[in-house]
């Protein structure tokens, strides 16, 4: 995973020098890591990571929106450094993004935005906490229409899978980096970018080293067949950011959502990306979001911007 420094994209070692604040907030019996940019009293938004990963999933596009926002992202519990739990629902992920949202004092009205199995957790946020948000952002997730939904959760019920099942531990460290791979795989990510999310996928045990993420997350989640009809009964703005080659099969409805929403939902496709795009394209990602979100608030704050360019011309011409 080797790189010369003329191939390293200049946004890698930008974002890394940004700092991050680290905190913690319990959720109904478990302990939810969380990271926080920007400054306090700035507009909030709080990003969620997919399954099988971690916060740092957004590492290289948390600090580029922290200039005009205040950022925080979490380890969703069952991943990264956040506890486990016996049995994980939609509404306690739901829970533990709110209570981020608090706990890193993001101010009234986040932004709630989630990628791929991260976008099932936004949207539960949003259905249970719409009324107090500016805005859903789904990223590479969609909702699919009812009879083309697939269930991913259930596990133990429709797979037979065991439960409570245990990672494999492996020898070295060298040994299990050597085995982290995206799902879906895809040819574009830098290999520092690839080693910085695999390194922080995986912790210390007796014998060696294994994955941080619960591999019995999905033995009980249902994440249900009323999405659709959760996305629609929203009481906020919603938008969808979506890989131009991805082919994560979450990502795949679209055209769906272009339907049911009359062609007014925004849509952003972010050329050449693949499914883990925020750190495929980190500045298309960054930018594209930043100015939705900057836009929703022109609109809330239009009387407050009439106001104020009325008294500068006032000022200026009597």
């Amino acid at each position: 995973m080797s790189s010369s420094s003329q191939d390293i994209p200049f946004w890698y070692q930008r974002a890394l020098d940004v700092p991050s604040t680290e905190g913690r907030v319990d959720v109904e019996g478990a302990s939810v890591r969380y990271h926080v940019w920007g400054d306090e009293g700035r507009p909030g938004v709080v990003l969620i990571h997919g399954s099988n990963a971690h916060l740092e999933w957004w590492r290289f596009a948390a600090p580029f929106l922290a200039d005009q926002f205040r950022v925080a992202a979490l380890d969703l519990s069952g991943n990264g450094d956040s506890g486990w739990r016996e049995k994980y629902t939609g509404e306690l992920f739901a829970r533990e993004v709110w209570a981020v949202c608090e706990a890193a004092r993001l101010g009234p009205k986040p932004v709630v935005v989630g990628h791929s199995f991260g976008g099932f957790v936004a949207l539960e946020t949003a259905h249970h906490f719409s009324h107090d948000m500016t805005a859903l952002v789904l990223m590479d997730f969609t909702v699919a229409p009812p009879e083309q939904y697939l269930e991913w959760g259930l596990r133990a019920e429709r797979e037979g899978v065991q439960a409570k099942r245990k990672l494999r531990t492996y020898a070295t460290r060298e040994e299990i980096l050597a085995r982290f791979r995206f799902i879906p795989e895809q040819p574009s990510v830098h290999p520092l970018v690839l080693r910085h999310m695999a390194e922080a996928g995986i912790r210390a045990v007796d014998g060696g080293f294994t994955w941080k993420f619960d591999p019995s997350l999905f033995d009980y989640l249902e994440m249900g067949v009323d999405q659709a009809q959760k996305f629609a009964a929203l009481k906020c703005r919603s938008a969808v950011m979506l890989g131009e080659k991805s082919t994560d099969e979450g990502a795949l409805f679209g055209g769906y959502m272009a339907q049911i929403s009359g062609g007014h939902l925004p849509i952003i496709t972010i050329p050449g990306a693949y499914h883990h795009l925020m750190f495929d394209e980190p500045m298309a990602v960054s930018m594209s979001l930043k100015a939705l979100m900057l836009q929703w608030l022109a609109e809330d704050n239009r009387p407050a911007l009439r106001a104020a360019l009325n008294k500068s011309l006032e000022k200026a011409y009597g």
